[in-house]
């Protein structure tokens, strides 16, 4: 099986085939030092050979996926220089759900 078969292109990004995990999270953690092993502990819904065959399709397509992934950190850049910050009056309603949540009901 070739590594074009674990990886898809879906929804303008890449993807492991038959899941809902990008390409982008196994990259940035195998880059980081993870092992392939990790990398499937960290993802329990892949195989340790999806993860293998997403290592191999990146390795094989670098320039490709340096692309891509340039590409979504710009995205990323301008979205978070552009969303309009979080209202107090939300903070605070969210930080009351919080600790609603963590108290102990009896």
């Amino acid at each position: 099986m070739t590594s074009e078969a674990y990886v898809e292109r879906r929804n303008y990004g890449f993807y492991l085939s038959g899941s809902r995990v990008s390409l982008a999270s196994i990259v940035y953690e195998f880059r980081s030092g993870a092992s392939p092993e990790t990398i499937c502990r960290n993802f329990p819904t892949l195989s340790l050979e999806q993860v293998y065959g997403a290592i191999a399709f990146y390795l094989g397509h670098q320039n490709e996926v340096a692309a891509y992934l340039a590409e979504q950190e710009a995205k990323w850049a301008t979205r978070e220089r552009t969303v309009e910050p979080i209202s107090p009056d939300l903070q605070r309603r969210i930080e009351e759900a919080r600790k609603r949540a963590l108290t102990p009901q009896i």
